[in-house]
């Protein structure tokens, strides 16, 4: 039996930060939301005993039970897809605040080229730099256009940072917070990246350098150093995440309310119209149809397309015909870089999530891409996160992987070992596509999402010339032995790389190019938006969290403004 329940002005699919942001916004402006999260309620009071690595950082305490839904994986259309059963290649988030909460807090901003990567691109190296087989594509807005929410969503979360990057797109106003503490192993980057005339500044963070109250009337506490940042919630309120505010912020007006363990199966449509969401009771296992004005998806990158393509709204991706968009662009990042081995000790137990000093000067297009196999680049950066004990053992090559002598060397290297390390932009390519799986089925027997997925000569040459250059910087840095990261090849799904998949739901000036326009507003279902990084027609070479911030502010200003004027926002 289905229970059909009062309709709502919003409801929302996730309640993350695109989720939160959304909620509070509408909220504000009046609205009445309801945000659906299939996971269970947790806060700041949840993670006081939380320096458990093995709990969390190896059981993964906090991401998606993959028992109920995970996907299917295959480098290409000849191989077998077969399930993601264990979490590997990335981390999907479960339960309130998404993500937002296990996250590590590094908060760049997208560069000015990557919104116009195929126009910048173009112009200084002619049509033919890439081969036809990659999809080069312009987002539909603009860095100067996004630059305001970029702005607001900095605020709402407090960031620390300097502004002293020279690559950096126009900012309005300076960071929130100052950046976080110089400490010797970031001074010792610093020091040798000038030497070698590059341009390194702190940082931008979540995890807060002082106490801070943003515009909403949220307090983010000041980050202690502990260490426990990705993988973990935090335990002081002092890493900005959706729990402590956004979603404070909307349960505050009285217009929002979070309903848990409710895993959503399908979007209700009436002709060009949703009607609203049909969702399961994960732990009784009722059926609920919610209604309402208008539907927001607001989950991850991968559950966002998945139920649109079960929902039949939009045309899937064909790789063999080029038609459709549903899917298309999917991209992923590389990590290039290199470890340094030294004979000093360094406090590499201490840290923050985003405790770091980086530089773009190989980042977009930011040096001169003429003689070089591949466009844009990536940030290279050191990172002083804290090293726990199960998850970290550097040893240099030659070590045997068990045995005594892995663990003397594994013992004498924790503290004498320091990685520079990227991470490198994915372009996207016409055989890197996600579609439903025809043989595997959810716990609701849905389709599970099949990835097609493999690393691309882009990728292979990208990632050696960043290598390189990390390199050059350990051995900069005074390092006795300097080990690049070994060439890439095919894709892993299984070793842990990064959770920044992104594409499927691109934003595009054109209903031909994409599935959203510029306000994340479908293009065939005018009162159903998708937000996420789903929405980016590529990768940078950034974590990706800042540039969802700022997009799902967007996405609520038209949210507002279509629950006011309905139609087309373009």
């Amino acid at each position: 039996m289905v229970t059909t329940l009062p309709s709502v002005d919003v409801v929302t699919v996730g309640v993350g930060w695109t989720g939160g942001i959304v909620a509070a916004e509408c909220a504000k402006a009046g609205l009445k939301v309801v945000g659906l999260e299939r996971g269970q309620k947790r806060g700041t009071e949840d993670f006081l005993m939380v320096h458990d690595e093995y709990r969390y950082a190896m059981r993964y305490e906090l991401m998606q039970n993959l028992s109920r839904e995970t996907v299917t994986f295959r480098n290409h259309q000849q191989m077998r897809a077969l399930p993601m059963r264990q979490h590997g290649s990335f981390l999907l988030g479960e339960g309130l605040g998404g993500a937002g909460t296990h996250w590590n807090g590094m908060t760049y901003r997208f560069l000015p080229y990557d919104f116009q990567i195929k126009t910048m691109t173009e112009e200084r190296y002619g049509p033919n730099k890439l081969t036809k087989d990659y999809i080069l594509q312009n987002w539909g807005m603009t860095y100067e256009e996004l630059e305001p929410y970029f702005d607001k969503f900095e605020k709402t979360a407090g960031i620390s940072g300097e502004n002293k990057n020279p690559h950096a797109g126009f900012r309005s106003s300076d960071y929130p917070t100052p950046p976080l503490k110089k400490t010797p192993i970031l001074k010792r980057f610093e020091e040798a990246a000038k030497s070698l005339k590059l341009n390194p500044s702190m940082g931008p963070s979540a995890n807060l350098s002082q106490a801070y109250t943003n515009p909403d009337g949220q307090t983010i506490n000041a980050c202690q150093y502990c260490g426990f940042c990705e993988r973990f919630g935090c335990e002081y309120g002092a890493k900005s995440s959706p729990e402590i505010t956004v979603i404070p912020t909307a349960l505050a007006t009285g217009n929002y309310e979070v309903r848990f363990n409710a895993n959503v199966v399908e979007i209700l449509t009436q002709g060009d119209k949703a009607t609203g969401v049909r969702y399961m009771d994960v732990q009784t296992g009722e059926e609920f149809i919610q209604p309402a004005s208008v539907v927001v998806l607001t989950s991850y990158v991968l559950n966002n397309a998945k139920l649109l393509m079960v929902s039949n709204i939009g045309e899937m991706y064909d790789p063999t015909t080029g038609r459709g968009t549903l899917g298309r662009n999917y991209c992923y990042q590389i990590l290039p870089g290199a470890t340094g081995f030294y004979d000093e000790q360094f406090n590499t137990f201490m840290g923050a999530g985003a405790l770091g000093m980086s530089l773009d000067d190989y980042n977009g297009d930011n040096f001169d891409h003429s003689n070089v196999d591949f466009v844009h680049g990536g940030i290279i950066s050191i990172s002083q996160t804290g090293t726990r004990p199960i998850a970290s053992n550097p040893t240099p090559p030659g070590t045997p992987n068990w045995g005594a002598e892995f663990k003397k060397q594994s013992i004498y290297h924790y503290t004498r070992t320091l990685s520079v390390g990227s991470q490198g932009a994915s372009i996207a390519h016409k055989q890197n596509y996600m579609t439903l799986d025809p043989v595997y089925k959810d716990a609701y027997g849905l389709p599970l999402l099949q990835i097609t997925y493999n690393f691309t000569d882009q990728d292979r040459a990208l990632h050696k010339f960043i290598s390189q250059r990390a390199a050059e910087i350990a051995k900069e840095m005074g390092a006795k032995e300097v080990v690049p990261r070994s060439e890439i090849t095919d894709y892993n799904i299984v070793p842990y790389q990064t959770t920044h998949n992104t594409g499927g739901t691109v934003m595009s000036l054109t209903p031909e190019e994409g599935v959203v326009n510029k306000y994340l507003q479908h293009w065939d279902v005018e009162n159903l938006f998708a937000v996420g990084a789903g929405n980016f027609a590529h990768n940078s070479g950034y974590n990706p969290t800042g540039t969802v911030g700022a997009l799902a502010y967007r996405c609520a200003e038209g949210v507002v403004k279509y629950s006011q004027t309905g139609g087309s926002l373009v």
